[in-house]
């Protein structure tokens, strides 16, 4: 579940601008009141992206310096749009529009086409799988329905990477596309299914940028009227727009720059589809004035499994991980990860469901915990072993919440009996809107206890008993909250597609957990041939798996487990070995990787299991110690101060002529490196190593600004130019 869902107590808006800025982090709140210009916010997981860039977003509203019409913010999924959607409601923005991509596209386009092209919009198809069957079978190509649907995916990463059918086969070499079929084959049925889309008036998801951006670029009055419109963006999650995505984002923008990004290299998971990390990474060369701000005090997980995250991502490779962000936990320690080898699968699903039947007998909610697996195909075992065990469960990716039957028809219910309850003998006994609610559903199929098993029965009652459980909390934060008030309410989240938290454990791919969390992640299957998948040959594959392995931890806040089994069914050899992503870190695997400050000592060579694993965590909060300027001993909070280990208006002992000597040599290895000079290090980084000359690769380590990569790359070449040898720029390259 989100952050979003998980304070479900619907709090008052801020009386105030200043008031939005109450609660944020000195890093979340020079986001917030950076309102000018390109900013650049790297955000590792569980930093609360989404919270400094919707109070970024509510601060400039109220304070009266951007208009609500004026904004636009994107996003990659309706889910993530309507839970911006929905704090931005909570913090007195109404008015601003966040939508998704396509969802922002296709209503410029609805709005547009008469006038750019005439007529009524084609119509818009929602699954383009059967019209893809029709040109195979046009261009009579047998497919079975593994191809199908492969063949689906390299259409769609074609028109999202611009490649015209003729120049697919070049485009799909290039990019180490593993391709169902022949090159020439795929091509000749993209371009057949393109022919059948224009002979029956349709289009599909991808067309409606590629016609959005058609229009603006070749209409200017109505790319101007677009920009008149908006003039302040926002993207969340830029680490995975698609060439074609960047496009329509820089035609909406024009020559303007009041653009914030924000995204993470660490968590790009969709390249598949065409997403690239590339635009995040080359922002400040773009724009080299923008504000880049990053985030790395996790909020979401605790000490122990910020360290595993990590240690994962210390020995990735490839310029992703040359950008990875160190987090930091905020939180109290809790307990190890436990890792757990299994002789089968079967064997593998009964462990993780007997794990999962001791925490919610032991108080923890169903909806808290989550097993996460690589395909969908590996849950089916995970359904059977939790219903075997009474345990309720709802699979990820299924029907949106306010779009099932269910939902809908209680919805009708709540607000029939919000207009003449009066009259309805139901509701004679029911003295609070809770129990208002109670009578109401039971009329549509809820109960106080849950059906039996599993199925659709069981999920028709989850979906009610969601609504009851929101129905509690709104009566809890609303004093006197009447049925229509409630009403009201739903009608408002149906809007932003904010749906409250079903009751039950979550079943989720890694890809569809991604910006989703729970208290307790059961991470399954993490053996070779399926972490990293048998696919992926490449070292650019292989690093995505390693991230998607680093998405799945980071959607754990308390408790974390890893398991893998020998062999696929019972009586099988035990061939499989643990995931090799977790050499290193698991106990027993070697030396634990390099890391600096992401968790607790050593919380990665200890794994627990059983009934220690179940053990609430230690409920002492530890705090790192306050930066404390060496002059003065006065506590320091401003970043650049920090870096400086001293106040600004202290006085300095910097060696000057060692200052230069920094600055020439920097500035040879951004020439180098193609990167900016502050990429290298910044002035004040150089500034804190002029005035501590360290001698030792530890001295230079425990300056602000020297990471684990900068001093691997730099740290031979900044040691020798402190101790007064010539360094000829050193070598750029990693």
């Amino acid at each position: 579940m989100t952050a979003a869902t998980h304070s479900s107590l619907f709090p008052q808006a801020p009386d105030s601008a200043d008031a939005v800025l109450e609660g944020l982090d000195p890093e979340q709140r020079e986001v917030a009141t950076a309102l000018r210009g390109p900013v650049c916010v790297l955000a590792g997981a569980g930093t609360g992206k989404t919270r400094a860039i919707t109070h970024r977003i509510a601060y400039g509203v109220r304070a009266g310096i951007l208009q609500p019409s004026s904004v636009l913010a994107v996003t990659f999924t309706n889910r993530a749009a309507g839970e911006m959607r929905g704090r931005l409601r909570q913090l007195g923005a109404q008015g601003v529009q966040a939508r998704t991509f396509h969802s922002a596209a296709l209503r410029q386009l609805q709005y547009f086409w008469p006038k750019a092209i005439g007529g009524s919009l084609p119509r818009l198809v929602d699954r383009k799988i059967q019209l893809v069957a029709d040109a195979a079978a046009a261009c009579r190509i047998r497919l079975d329905r593994g191809e199908l649907r492969d063949a689906t995916a390299e259409i769609e990463w074609s028109k999202v990477t611009q490649t015209v059918p003729a120049d697919y086969a070049l485009a799909a070499a290039r990019a180490g596309r593993e391709i169902p079929r022949d090159p020439a084959e795929i091509a000749q049925l993209y371009a057949a299914y393109e022919d059948i889309k224009r002979a029956r008036a349709v289009i599909d998801f991808e067309d409606v940028l590629l016609l959005t951006v058609a229009v603006l670029q070749d209409r200017h009055d109505i790319a101007e009227q677009v920009r008149a419109q908006y003039q302040h963006f926002v993207v969340d999650e830029y680490q995975d727009v698609s060439p074609l995505q960047q496009r329509l984002l820089e035609l909406w923008l024009g020559e303007r720059d009041d653009l914030c990004v924000v995204g993470d290299a660490s968590q790009t998971i969709y390249s598949f589809t065409g997403a690239t990390p590339d635009h995040l990474l080359d922002f400040r060369s773009r724009h080299p004035g923008a504000t880049v701000v990053k985030l790395v005090r996790d909020y979401r997980s605790t000490p122990q499994v910020v360290h595993l995250a990590n240690g994962l991502l210390a020995q990735a490779r490839g310029r992703a991980a040359d950008h990875r962000l160190e987090l930091v936990s905020q939180r109290a320690p809790g307990p190890e990860p436990a890792y757990t080898e299994y002789p089968d699968e079967p064997a593998e699903a009964e462990g993780a469901a007997r794990r999962i039947r001791e925490l919610l007998d032991a108080g923890v909610p169903a909806a808290e915990i989550a097993v996460l697996f690589r395909t969908n195909a590996q849950s089916e075992t995970y359904e059977q072993a939790l219903a075997d065990l009474g345990v309720p469960y709802q699979l990820r990716g299924a029907e949106r919440f306010f779009d099932r039957p269910e939902v809908r028809k209680a919805g009708v219910a709540l607000r029939g009996a919000a207009r003449f309850g009066g009259n309805d003998t139901l509701l004679e006994d029911a003295v609070d809107l809770p129990s208002q609610v109670r009578a109401v559903l039971s009329g549509e199929g809820w109960t106080t206890q849950p059906p039996a098993g599993s199925g659709a029965v069981r999920e028709r009652w989850e979906s009610l008993a969601a609504l009851v459980h929101l129905a509690q909390d709104f009566a809890a934060a609303q004093s006197g909250a009447t049925l229509a008030d409630l009403v009201a309410e739903l009608d408002e989240r149906a809007s932003a597609q904010h749906a409250p938290t079903v009751q039950g454990v979550t079943l989720a791919s890694l890809h569809s957990a991604k910006g989703l969390e729970w208290d307790v992640v059961f991470l399954v299957g993490v053996a070779e041939g399926m972490m990293p998948i048998t696919y992926a040959k490449t070292d650019e594959q292989i690093e995505e798996e390693r991230r998607l392995l680093y998405v799945g931890v980071t959607r754990a806040r308390e408790r974390l487990h890893v398991s893998w089994a020998l062999s696929r069914s019972p009586g099988g050899r035990a061939g499989r070995r643990p995931s090799r992503f977790l050499d290193g870190l698991r106990p027993g695997s070697g030396t634990a990787a390099a890391g600096r400050g992401g968790g607790g000592a050593g919380g990665i060579e200890r794994g627990v299991s059983g009934a220690a694993a179940l053990a609430p965590a230690v409920p002492c909060r530890t705090q790192r110690s306050p930066a404390r300027c060496r002059v003065c001993g006065r506590t320091l909070t401003d970043a650049g101060e920090m870096k400086l280990m001293r106040c600004e208006d202290c006085p300095s002992d910097m060696d000057e002529g060692l200052y230069e000597r920094l600055r020439d040599w920097r500035a040879v290895q951004a020439r180098r490196s193609g990167q900016p000079a502050y990429c290298v290090f910044t002035d004040k980084t150089l500034m804190a190593i002029a005035e501590t000359v360290p001698e030792e690769e530890g001295e230079l380590a425990r300056i602000p600004g020297v990471g684990v990569r900068k001093l691997n790359r730099y740290g031979t070449d900044v040691l020798a130019i402190c101790a007064g040898q010539d360094v000829a720029g050193g070598d750029a390259e990693d």
